[in-house]
Parts: structure tokens; C-alpha cells; sequence
């Protein structure tokens, strides 16, 4: 059995550090957004350990807070993530900190329609997918469509 050791995985891409990329004011919109501290986050993986739809996601809930704390706006943007994410709150329940991570990937999901990314919306499921795409899925391209 191998252990990933840190390193780069598709659902654990590298990360690139500039100072200008961590202090661009991303994190900031993100949390005047969402009206939560992401730097408050550890890291302990509860979100993503507790998500029903984490093995569908390219980038797992923890480490889309990583991300944003790191200002990596456009990893997070261009991810499929925020459009996979049902909205069922079971990652905000999980955390430790009180973190409503929830609320994190609407303020998200919020950056990036406005910058013109949007992957896909209800109308665009054919009725025979819908029959087998899990309920909360479905309810959460519902939801985003309001946020």
C-alpha cells in the first residue's frame, strides 16, 4: 500500500506561492462574501471526510479553504468543485471551528459567475441522467441558481 506523501495527485495539484498571489485580496472578498474566517480552518479534513459527493470533486472541501487562504483564486475558479458541491451543509455541520463552508463555496460559486464561469444548470439535465443523479445533487444546481 502507498501513502501519498504530499504530493501532487489530481485531487491534490500543486500549489505555486507568490506573495502577491497570497496577499491579492481574493481571501478577503472571499470572507466578506461568505462572512466566515477561513484562516481559521486546520486543515483537519472533517469537511471532506464527511462530504457525500467528495470522490465526484476534483479539489476536496479542505482543500478548497487551503486554496482560498493561499489566494489560488484561479485553481479554485476553473474547478469543478464548487459546481459538484450539493449544498447539503454536511461539511459546515463537521467543522471543528464553526466554519460555515457552506457559505464559503456560495461566495465561490458567486466570484465566479461574476468573472463569467459557470459549468452547467438544472435546465441542462436530460431527464434520463436526473433519474440517476443522487437527490442532493440535483437540489444543490437548484439552490446555486439563488445564490
Amino acid at each position: 500500500m502507498s501513502e501519498n506523501l504530499g504530493l501532487a495527485t489530481p485531487r491534490n495539484p500543486p500549489v505555486r506561492l507568490t506573495r502577491d498571489m497570497v496577499n491579492n485580496g481574493f481571501k478577503l472578498r472571499v470572507n466578506e462574501l461568505s462572512g466566515q474566517n477561513t484562516d481559521a480552518c486546520y486543515q483537519c479534513g472533517n469537511c471532506s471526510s464527511g462530504c457525500p459527493l467528495a470522490q465526484e470533486m476534483d479539489i476536496l472541501p479542505n482543500r478548497i479553504i487551503r486554496l482560498v487562504q493561499l489566494g489560488q483564486r484561479e485553481d479554485i475558479i476553473q474547478s469543478e468543485t464548487l459546481w459538484i458541491c450539493a449544498s447539503c451543509f454536511q461539511c459546515t455541520v463537521r467543522c471543528p471551528k464553526g466554519i460555515d463552508i457552506q457559505a464559503v463555496m456560495d461566495a465561490l460559486r458567486q466570484i465566479a459567475l461574476e468573472e463569467g464561469v459557470d459549468h452547467f444548470g438544472p435546465d441542462q439535465i436530460d431527464p434520463e441522467q436526473a433519474a440517476e443523479v443522487p437527490q442532493p445533487g440535483l437540489v444543490g444546481v437548484y439552490r446555486k441558481l439563488s445564490t
